[in-house]
């Protein structure tokens, strides 16, 4: 196995505010990219939002192939919108890319 780190875009295309993305935060958090050394070295937030409503979820997986990491950090992004109230309508996701691959060094 091995522990990529995977980033998936979306779009909040209604409000999402401070609570939500603090919810949507903790939601995520078992997969929180700090727990890996590259995203402790270029400290990656799991959770950013800009201004225009698009987001990045950044996630640490660990699976046999880079596709399969990519597919299980999709689902999990789309649990934890799920989880607090977002669905595809209002946070659709685009694909889902590798960011970089831990070294565990």
């Amino acid at each position: 196995m091995t522990t990529y780190v995977i980033s998936v875009p979306g779009t909040f295309t209604r409000a999402a505010g401070p609570a939500t993305r603090a919810e949507l935060t903790r939601a995520l958090r078992p997969a929180d990219p700090h727990h890996t050394q590259i995203g402790s070295e270029e400290d990656l937030d799991i959770l950013s939002v800009n201004d225009d409503g698009t987001f990045t979820v950044r996630l640490t997986v660990d699976a046999d192939t880079g596709p399969e990491a990519e597919r299980e950090a999709r689902r999990l992004a789309e649990s934890a919108l799920a989880a607090v109230g977002l669905d595809d309508g209002s946070a659709p996701l685009g694909p889902a890319v590798i960011t970089g691959i831990d070294s565990g060094a």
